[in-house]
């Protein structure tokens, strides 16, 4: 793979180009296409997978251009934005630094200024993020849960998410995202760059406003079944290396969600004394609440049997040899 670090130019005071993708997104992409707007981000690509509301039209009034995948071809996040960067990059005069975001989310002002300067001040860096926030956390303990989720520690080796700032040449070099993953296509990507000796940082700052948009347990449900499917697939892809990668958060959702059930039921089957072994998930409950809290604690022990699903998901279809299909909450 080619050394990042040789093709890595300092971007100075570079233009940046961004790349939104969305489906169904309605206001919410209005937002977000003002948001990079007001901060003279251009050019400007809007991708979209199959939407029925009036996005392409949102889109086109703010001045987007609009890249509207093929339907007959499964849609995932990945794909959506390597079109959007092909479409970013097709000129003479490619923005060196893009910025990724999805249509649910709002730039923060002047998340940018301080992205590009770090950039500027370490070439060896070849990927930028800040902290995803919710828009309306209060709304449902979904939307608070999410807003949990997104506080990662600032510093280098972070994996991003769907919004960061990138050196075009980087992501170029790294083959852009991986086109069939339906989730966890960002770490993936952040694996390989870091492999091909790129650094990745989290900048101790706001970057975006996110609205989760969930008030219902079946969407946190699908969201975390979607989540299960991603470490299933990118243990498969990477679990084998110095990394490790999505072993551990493979192995544990199998455990409790799968292995662990599976293994009282049998057994009590045999006796139904050993029912009691039941007990071990609210001591477990209870080991999670005192370090990150009861409402923390219970979604992580119970988003381990939706975890459990997607992985399994992941598996059934890989062994029938079917490309896995997007997996949506809103």
């Amino acid at each position: 793979m080619t050394d990042l670090t040789q093709v890595l130019p300092g971007p100075g005071a570079a233009q940046v180009g961004a790349v939104v993708i969305g489906r169904n997104e309605g206001p919410r992409l209005a937002a977000c296409l003002a948001s990079l707007r007001a901060e003279a981000v251009a050019p400007l690509v809007y991708v979209d997978s199959g939407s029925t509301d009036d996005s392409l039209g949102i889109a086109r009034r703010a001045g987007a251009e609009v890249v509207v995948l093929d339907p007959t071809v499964p849609f995932t996040a990945a794909r959506a934005r390597n079109a959007g960067f092909a479409q970013l990059t097709a000129g003479p005069d490619a923005p060196p630094l893009v910025m990724f975001i999805d249509g649910d989310c709002e730039l923060v002002p002047g998340f940018l200024a301080q992205a590009t300067g770090f950039l500027d001040a370490h070439p060896e860096v070849v990927a930028v993020a800040g902290r995803r926030r919710e828009r309306f956390p209060d709304a449902s303990v979904y939307n608070r849960q999410c807003e949990d989720e997104w506080n990662t520690p600032p510093g280098p080796g972070t994996p991003f998410g769907g919004d960061v700032l990138m050196r075009s040449a980087a992501l170029a070099a790294a083959g852009g995202y991986r086109d069939s993953l339906i989730a966890g296509e960002e770490p993936e990507l952040a694996l390989r760059l870091r492999r091909a000796g790129g650094e990745i940082w989290r900048l101790d700052s706001d970057m975006t406003r996110h609205d989760a948009a969930m008030h219902r347990f079946g969407q946190w449900w699908a969201r975390s079944v979607r989540a299960g499917h991603a470490f299933a697939e990118g243990a498969a892809l990477h679990g084998h290396g110095p990394e490790r990668h999505y072993m551990r958060e493979t192995r544990r959702a199998l455990l409790w969600g799968v292995g662990l059930p599976l293994a009282i039921l049998l057994l009590a089957l045999l006796d139904g004394d050993f029912l009691i072994l039941a007990l071990i998930y609210p001591l477990q409950f209870l080991r999670l609440a005192r370090r990150m809290g009861p409402r923390a604690a219970g979604f992580s022990l119970l988003g381990k049997f939706a975890e459990a699903t997607g992985a399994l998901r992941y598996w059934l279809n890989r062994l029938r040899a079917r490309q896995s299909r997007i997996i949506e909450y809103k």
